[in-house]
């Protein structure tokens, strides 16, 4: 079949998975799925083969994926049901000082994102933001967007989240180095975030009824923190403000597994391949056991030490897989469709292909993950699905480790910006701060938008400074 019949495949395929996740409300996991089985079917995949294409798609994407979201859950459900990140945003809040309260909880934000998923930690810090709003007799909005900004920019280009742990593992890409490279292009962003998101606030918005209702009710003199229904499923608890765990503590179980992941990553590059001292370090630098590592502190400093049974704590752990059994199914799913490309000759037909167009690879990673991230919303989706149509081409560039994370780095900010009506997160966002969805567009949409296109800025400047030292 010719490169073009191959492309045109590709195309209808990505175009009939946006028209049922779309217009016809399918399950992305489902929709992934049989589109998958028909691009199998026209490309021309044997018939006995294409089960089996599917079966490794799903099992090689899975493989990395669901233990490193699944640990990565438990660990953020720990720190959400202790009261842990009422503290940690309390602490930086002292720390800086209540005339920098948006940056304090910013800089918490920060933290907080990196084992918490976005709406989960969105909703976690909510009522931290509606206490400090009416302290200071100003709308939600002026602190919920840069915070929410910060939170999502390291949910789609840091680890363990499941979009960039998922296209790493279609990628291959190193854990390690995406890690190091997403937290250090997200500090930036979250900075130039503060100041778009304090520009965009210069316009009052009237809040919605509801939450304007919701808003002055809203009382900060409680001694307790209740959570009635977790908003990630799970256990209700009733933690005492008095017991939460210490600031220290939940950055010591947040930047501890990334200390280690670090590990490993210095390790292979400066200890000598086959070494038992390179051996240790990719073993303790391994993110698995990073998490690993984490959790088991978490399981005991946040809740066996700070009275809860066993089975409590067992019980709020468990509370966090249900929710991200469809993240993960999902990922798979991806990883299923890129298998199929593969498989089919598609992605070498489309690294020919954008060889001869003469566009940059990583930017081309942009390029399609911002059209897909428009189109269905859903920022995983768009990673993963971007991610598969380049796999074959990152495979035969002949890229360095380094290179292989900023493409994929790239793709999470592609998936970054365009946040509107299709995207889950621009209603927790526009809901709990009380926006219209005309406001919700001028602000979240266009914040997201110069925040993503600012990260890939960065990451391309990147790109070039280490191809230039490896020329």
């Amino acid at each position: 079949m010719s490169a073009l019949a191959l492309l045109a495949i590709a195309a209808a395929g990505v175009a009939l998975l946006l028209v049922a996740v779309i217009k016809f409300k399918i399950p992305a996991f489902l929709a992934l799925l049989v589109v998958s089985v028909a691009v199998a079917l026209v490309a021309g995949i044997p018939l006995p083969d294409i089960v089996k294409t599917v079966t490794e798609g799903m099992g090689g994407t899975l493989g990395s994926v669901a233990i490193l979201v699944g640990l990565g859950a438990m660990l953020g459900k720990m720190i959400e049901v202790s009261g842990g990140a009422q503290s940690l945003a309390g602490k930086f809040t002292e720390l800086l000082g209540p005339r920098r309260v948006i940056a304090a909880l910013t800089s918490a934000a920060f933290l907080l994102a990196i084992p918490v998923f976005f709406d989960v930690g969105f909703i976690i810090l909510i009522p931290i933001i509606y206490g400090f709003s009416k302290a200071a007799g100003v709308n939600p909005v002026k602190i919920g967007l840069p915070v929410g900004a910060i939170m999502l920019a390291i949910h789609v280009v840091v680890p363990p989240h499941p979009g960039v742990v998922g296209g790493a593992g279609i990628l291959n890409a190193d854990i390690g180095w995406t890690t190091i490279i997403g937290l250090l292009i997200c500090i930036p962003v979250g900075v130039l975030g503060y100041f778009v998101a304090k520009r965009l606030n210069r316009r009052d918005y009237a809040m919605l009824p509801g939450t304007a209702e919701q808003f002055r009710l809203f009382g900060t003199g409680k001694s307790e923190v209740e959570q009635d229904a977790p908003p990630s499923g799970g256990v209700a608890v009733k933690t005492a403000v008095k017991t939460a765990p210490s600031p220290a503590m939940i950055i010591t179980l947040i930047v501890l597994p990334i200390l280690m992941i670090m590990v490993g990553t210095v390790g292979a590059v400066l200890l000598p391949k086959g070494s038992p001292a390179a051996d240790i370090a990719a073993f303790v630098g391994s993110p698995l056991m990073a998490l690993l590592t984490a959790l088991g502190m978490a399981y005991y400093f946040l809740g066996i030490r700070r009275g809860w049974s066993s089975q409590h704590t067992g019980e709020v752990m468990d509370s966090a897989l249900a929710p991200t059994a469809i993240v993960i199914l999902v990922t798979g799913a991806g990883g299923v469709f890129g298998k199929v490309l593969t498989v089919s000759g598609i992605g070498k037909a489309l690294a020919e292909g954008l060889q001869s167009v003469g566009l940059p690879l990583i930017l081309m990673a942009f390029v399609l993950a911002a059209v897909l991230r428009a189109s269905q919303g859903s920022a995983t989706v768009a990673i993963i699905t971007t991610a598969g149509l380049l796999a074959t081409s990152v495979a035969d560039g002949g890229y360095s480790p380094v290179q292989t994370a900023l493409i994929l780095v790239a793709t999470g900010f592609g998936a970054f910006g365009l946040s509107h009506i299709n995207d889950s997160g621009f209603w927790i966002v526009t809901r709990y701060l009380g926006l219209s969805v005309a406001d919700g567009l001028r602000t979240w949409t266009v914040l997201t938008t110069i925040l993503g296109v600012a990260g890939f800025a960065l990451t391309f400047v990147a790109w070039i400074l280490v191809g230039g030292l490896s020329a």
